[in-house]
């Protein structure tokens, strides 16, 4: 395994003012250098992986920022500019007359070995998406996949580099990216059609792209993908989830629709009627999760991943990380869990009052629970009511208290309440309560907004769910909004105003 790294540091400094360029030259930490920054009538400062550092006292002039301009290359219109033939890149923060009052000088690294990791991932021919925070390596890691791709497998690949994140100013691209050619894309809201003229012009058979964050792009990247083309990019979004929940992004790896089953399918399925489901086979077929420079989480087949995901289940998943031995792997699967029956011999008994008995009881029975319902208060263990009942406490319910008998509250008086409440009652059951009912309540809750009401207050779910909850609301044009504390956190369905 190597780690090589090639930095061309020198020419960096030889862009900026003597009295910058001296203590960063002498610092022994150069080789760790993230970038310096500019800003007018501040100290210059340099960035490091776990700290700053000042560049002495000097003020940053408008002479400072004038020699650094007229040694690099043209500003675009993302106020980028580089150094030809490095991959350093040096962004511009202007005031309100447009001109420049501070420079962000970003050292450029090419890192080879980095690629070893998922090597056999991308020499497998199949589109790979790679996800992970701002700074952690993706563009490096693609940079290095351009290489292989094009050297050592011989393939005809094009990398679409916008703002010349990926191979470096200048009309001549870094030898990083080995014998990949390179088309430059003008504005980043360009980067769909340049990709697409790629395809059409070239015949590539690998295409690399940085950053997929539009619409437009996501569907460019589709529809590269249905003519055989492999993929290898990045996106916005740090896990799989994260980009199932982005309605923008979700198409890459299938996107979500909600579908309405039969009586007979959701019987036969063990589900409610109303369910999510992955709409399209996904645009990538392997996702990766970088979690540093040597550590991802792959998940090899997207989408199964993604059925999982929306069956409320873990998906399975690849630990991989590397050291100076090599490339190791840990497989992570999670086996599916069924609904649990009741054990225990004893369930509670339950005094309904203002409670809808058929539909609690339908409850009871989707989980194959025992469900014992008592009309004398006197052999209850257990007294059901609903908020609106609970608030005006009729004498039933002080009776209830002041017998020291339980008293539950539900919501609403709707099947999901009562489902969720069935779940805290009869332990064993709760890992039966998942995505399916969390769904369904959010369903009902989205029709009582459309049929006029303000807001709906939904039950606390896991993270994960609240995001489904929060991405159906957005299908339905309903906002929505989370509120409360974990473990009791939960959403909230919001009329928008007219």
């Amino acid at each position: 395994m190597q780690k090589v790294v090639v930095d061309d540091l020198e020419a960096l400094l030889n862009v900026l003012p003597p009295h910058i360029r001296e203590p960063l030259s002498q610092d022994p930490r150069e080789r760790d250098l993230i970038e310096v920054i500019l800003d007018l009538g501040r100290p210059p400062q340099a960035r490091y992986p776990d700290q700053e550092a000042s560049l002495g006292t000097h003020e940053v002039s408008r002479n400072d920022l004038d020699y650094v301009i007229s040694r690099i290359g043209s500003f675009g219109e993302d106020n980028r500019a580089g150094i030809p033939r490095t991959l350093h890149r040096i962004s511009a923060i202007r005031n309100r007359a447009g001109q420049i009052v501070g420079l962000t000088c970003r050292v450029g690294r090419a890192v080879q070995g980095t690629v070893d990791i998922i090597r056999d991932l991308v020499e497998s021919g199949k589109s790979v998406l790679l996800l992970g925070r701002p700074g952690i390596g993706k563009t490096t890691i693609l940079r290095e996949v351009a290489r292989v791709l094009a050297e050592d497998l011989r393939k005809r690949v094009i990398v679409v580099d916008t703002s010349n994140e990926i191979a470096g100013d200048g009309d001549i691209p870094h030898p990083a990216i080995g014998h990949a050619r390179r088309m430059q894309v003008r504005t980043p809201e360009k980067q769909h059609a340049v990709m697409i003229e790629a395809v059409e012009n070239h015949m590539p058979e690998a295409i690399i792209i940085d950053e997929i964050g539009t619409d437009l792009e996501a569907q460019a990247a589709r529809t590269i993908a249905e003519r055989g083309v492999q993929l290898v990019g990045t996106a916005h979004g740090n896990t799989l989830d994260n980009l199932l929940m982005n309605p923008t992004l979700s198409d890459l790896v299938g996107g979500i629709q909600s579908v309405t089953l039969s009586d007979e399918e959701a019987r036969r399925r063990g589900t409610q009627k109303s369910i999510l489901e992955r709409k399209a086979p996904p645009t990538f077929e392997i996702v990766v999760e970088i979690q540093d420079r040597w550590k991802v989480i792959v998940h090899p087949d997207v989408g199964e991943a993604i059925d999982a995901i929306l069956r409320g289940q873990v998906p399975q998943a690849e630990t991989r990380w590397m050291d100076e031995q090599g490339v190791h792997r840990a497989m992570v699967t999670t086996k599916r869990e069924e609904p649990v029956r009741m054990e225990t011999k004893e369930p509670p008994r339950i005094y309904l009052f203002g409670v809808n008995r058929d539909r609690l009881e339908d409850a009871a029975r989707e989980r194959n629970l025992p469900l014992e319902l008592v009309n004398d208060l006197r052999q209850a263990n257990i007294l059901l009511t609903t908020r609106g009942f609970y608030r005006r406490k009729p004498q039933r319910i002080r009776d209830a208290e002041a017998a020291q008998i339980p008293v539950y509250v539900l919501r609403n008086n709707n099947v999901p309440q009562m489902r969720q409440c069935l779940a805290s009652l009869y332990p064993s059951a709760k890992r039966a309560y998942g995505v399916e009912d969390a769904l369904a309540e959010a369903e009902e809750a989205a029709q009582r907004i459309r049929n006029g009401e303000s807001s709906v207050e939904l039950s606390p779910q896991a993270s994960y769910i609240r995001r489904l909850q929060h991405a159906l609301a957005e299908k339905y044009g309903i906002a929505s909004r989370s509120a409360g504390k974990d473990p009791n956190r939960r959403v909230a369905f919001i009329a928008r105003q007219p």
